[in-house]
């Protein structure tokens, strides 16, 4: 039943009147939210507070499963990064990460001159995974940590979600993103947003891309960046380049948030990936510096977080065609003072050793510079060409996979906080040794405890030869589809079902007629059968 309309008093209705006349000059002077303070959207694009265009370049790292590797930032930066993704967590999935440690991830982002997307993952596949949260959840997150961020809005880009729904009720992304954005403007977060599409964060039903403009326009800071991530939905040029295109036209700031060389969904076209966000000027992120599982570890870029081990996917995001490398820009925020554009001194002339049939030590004296440096290349020279084999933030860097008794020509540069690279260090001639005699080392491989879908193992390695052997890498191909997820004893890379080990300081050292020991962990298929071949420094060992 409706009720009746009450009679309005006298001074009411005047009042009412005088407030009618009001209003709209009220509305004139009264801003309805206050202006971005750190980085802004304007026309479609990611500017600084000073006005600078911004295009990310980096990558992305799992913090919130690695606290103990944020020593990674460091690493990340010398590659040549400008931008992190830094995964966290609300507490909902994961261990919590609190306000103490927030503000030490963006303190060292701060540090190695990166600017910090930060994400909470909990909302990954909202809908379909089990115990994943809302945006809603993870806006309550961020304002629970908002102290580490408040004054942060010029290095700082809050991600409110990771991949925020599967592929279930994804249609609800729009309604949702927009109040989350809303409940941070309405707690004064002043930060650019970043929203992850929906579907697994790759839109397939183009729910973001056709909704992207209602999104943007409902944030009263005008100040949302929308993030794609590319998998294997995007396995062609064609697909890549449309959905971009797409929102440079409508002037809409989008960026990869995350993608890979390769995934279980298909093969993405990496390659196009990187020359339309180059082409565009827009922004990219990949998935992800070192540490995962689950049947994905190929997307590792660094194996074992060591910054000298160099994936495939690795070498190709960083020093490929259109990678961050040749790239990357540094925020104009950590060059305020007009920039700095003196470079490094050139690095001492590395010395080798530990020279094996496939890897050598390189070690240099420290180059100098006002800011710092930051990290240092090693490249290989051949003809005039130069190719990148290590990166580091040391001064020394061990050099593998090259091929038994052949000549090799080192140099260094070193790089500093800024970008800048030193002229070249002076060179070393290295040949690497022919690898032994057959017979000199004996390998017994077993499996030490297995569970479905995983397994230990050890690997005893024996010098069987009259001589200590200083230095070496062993090499065996699995027989089935098993691959190392963590190693101990000395340093494992795999490419297909081809594992190479290189020593540690401490296993370096194999005595005549003495032994060191490995141990690993690793995934597998349902079999489990042992290698059958190893080779030491390129000789055949017994097995057994």
């Amino acid at each position: 039943m409706r009720s009746p309309t009450a009679p309005v008093p006298r001074l009411a209705a005047v009042m009412t009147a005088v407030l009618g006349l009001l209003l709209p000059l009220l509305a004139l002077v009264t801003p309805a939210h206050a202006a971005p303070t750190g980085f802004r959207v304007e026309n479609g694009r990611l500017l600084e507070a000073s006005g600078n265009d911004f295009v990310m370049r980096g990558v992305n790292h799992a913090h919130t499963w690695y606290p103990d590797r944020i020593s990674s930032l460091a690493h990340i930066k010398a590659k040549g990064a400008n931008t992190v993704r830094v995964v966290l967590s609300s507490g909902d999935r994961w261990t919590r990460n609190d306000t103490a440690d927030v503000a030490n991830v963006v303190g060292q982002c701060k540090q190695n001159r990166l600017i910090c997307v930060l994400e909470v993952h909990d909302t990954t596949g909202y809908g379909e995974q089990s115990g994943a949260v809302t945006l809603s959840r993870a806006a309550d997150y961020w304002i629970s940590v908002q102290s580490a961020l408040t004054g942060q809005e010029d290095y700082v880009i809050v991600n409110i979600g990771n991949e925020p729904y599967g592929n279930t009720d994804y249609a609800s992304w729009t309604a949702d993103t927009k109040a989350a954005v809303q409940k941070l403007r309405d707690a004064g977060f002043d930060h650019t947003i970043m929203v992850d599409a929906p579907n697994w964060g790759q839109d397939w039903a183009f729910t973001m891309r056709d909704n992207a403009a209602s999104v943007f326009a409902a944030d009263p800071d005008r100040n949302t960046v929308f993030s794609i991530h590319m998998y294997g939905v995007f396995d062609t040029a064609a697909e890549v380049g449309d959905y971009l295109n797409r929102f440079v036209a409508a002037k809409l700031p989008v960026v990869v948030g995350e993608f890979g060389h390769d995934h279980s969904d298909g093969n993405p076209d990496e390659d196009a990936i990187l020359s339309v966000a180059q082409q565009l000027g827009l922004g990219y992120l990949g998935w992800s510096w070192s540490g995962n599982g689950g049947g994905v570890e190929y997307l590792d870029m660094v194996t074992n977080f060591d910054p000298n081990q160099l994936t495939s996917w690795g070498q190709r995001l960083f020093n490929g065609p259109n990678g961050i490398a040749a790239t990357a820009k540094e925020a104009a925020v950590y060059s305020a003072s007009g920039g700095d554009t003196t470079a490094p001194t050139a690095p001492g002339t590395p010395a080798a050793s530990a020279v094996t049939s496939s890897s050598v030590t390189l070690s240099w004296s420290a180059a100098t510079d006002a800011n710092g440096v930051t990290g240092y290349d090693v490249v290989r020279i051949s003809g005039g060409a130069e190719t990148a084999v290590a990166t580091t933030t040391g001064t020394s860097a061990t050099v593998t996979g090259l091929a038994p008794a052949t000549s090799y020509t080192f140099a260094v540069y070193a790089r500093d906080a800024a970008g800048n690279r030193s002229q070249r260090s002076g060179t070393v001639a290295v040949t690497t040794s022919s690898g032994g005699s057959p017979a000199a080392c004996g390998v017994v491989y077993k499996v030490t405890g297995q569970w479905p879908g995983g397994f230990q193992g050890e690997i005893v390695v024996r010098n069987t030869g009259t001589s200590a052997i200083n230095g070496w890498t062993l090499r065996w191909t699995f027989p089935d589809s098993q691959r190392v997820t963590n190693l101990w004893g000395g340093t494992a890379t795999q490419e297909g079902a081809a594992v190479t080990v290189t020593s540690a300081p401490y296993t370096a050292s194999i005595p005549a007629a003495g032994s060191v020991t490995l141990g690993f962990t690793a995934s597998r298929g349902t079999a489990n059968p042992s290698p059958t071949a190893f080779a030491l420094n390129g000789a055949a060992c017994t097995v057994g």
